[in-house]
């Protein structure tokens, strides 16, 4: 045979055994590929053989239970956030909990965006870094947030304002230790772990980053805006007081008297 007759026929076996999910149980399976001749495999069957193998799991995603993984997917993260939202609304007040869930909510949806991007797969343990990435990423606002309510309760002067900025200021280094080391771990992860837990990884480094800066500049702002829009609100709800203002007298002008 040829070099070229030889380089084809080993296309052919890549082929066959690309179309057969990669594996060869048998050296006689090898007369199904095209242009295999009768020599050839008494060369085979005298000279080569198939190695032992078993196998111990195989699965197949397709379609169908794919959309029901991201449907389970965007239930659970939903539920997750629903169930912070009640709890911090408890805890603190309704406000801090719509401000978290929607810093949260930014978070995972670009998260997820930069899977799209990418085109990577979200499998079982993406999910479970999404869940990660929520918890993590709500502790890290509630920590602003309680360090805003401990400032109220102290009667810190200063507009509201004043006081969310101060508080940031107070919890901004704590925020980016704790995220920075994590982010190292996370990173770790990605570069090291191989491609088990690429995805996983992934979804932790680009979630510590959003999450970080999300917990400062989406979650914050968005209490500020809504106590300045409720205060304006309570202040032009206020009646207005009917008592006329009085005129200003000249200087040295002596009030009129009269006399009866």
């Amino acid at each position: 045979m040829s070099d070229d007759a030889i380089q084809a026929l080993a296309k052919g076996i890549v082929d066959y055994r690309t179309a057969h999910s990669g594996l060869i149980r048998s050296i006689d399976e090898l007369s199904g590929v095209p242009g295999m001749k009768p020599q050839v495999m008494n060369v085979l069957r005298a000279q080569a053989f198939a190695g032992n193998f078993a196998i111990r799991s195989n699965s197949v995603v397709g379609p169908r239970i794919g959309a029901d993984l991201r449907q389970q997917a965007i239930n659970v993260v939903l539920l997750a956030l629903g169930a912070m939202l009640v709890y911090i609304a408890f805890r603190f007040e309704w406000i801090y909990g719509v401000a978290a869930v929607i810093a949260v909510f930014h978070d995972t949806i670009i998260t997820i965006g930069l899977f799209s991007i990418f085109n990577k797969p979200i499998d079982l343990t993406v999910i479970a870094a999404l869940l990660t990435l929520v918890g993590y990423s709500m502790n890290d606002t509630i920590v602003t947030f309680d360090r805003i309510r401990e400032n109220l309760r102290m009667q810190v002067r200063g507009s509201f304002t004043q006081i969310v900025n101060m508080s940031i200021n107070q919890t901004l280094s704590r925020t980016v230790l704790t995220s920075g080391l994590t982010f190292l771990t996370a990173l770790s992860l990605f570069l090291f772990g191989g491609q088990v837990l690429n995805g996983f990884s992934f979804a932790l480094v680009v979630g510590i980053i959003v999450g970080t800066y999300s917990s400062i500049f989406i979650a914050s702002p968005i209490l500020v805006f809504w106590m300045n829009v409720s205060e304006g609100r309570k202040r032009a709800a206020r009646p207005v007081s009917a008592t006329p203002s009085r005129a200003k007298m000249p200087a040295g002008a002596k009030p009129i008297r009269t006399v009866k």
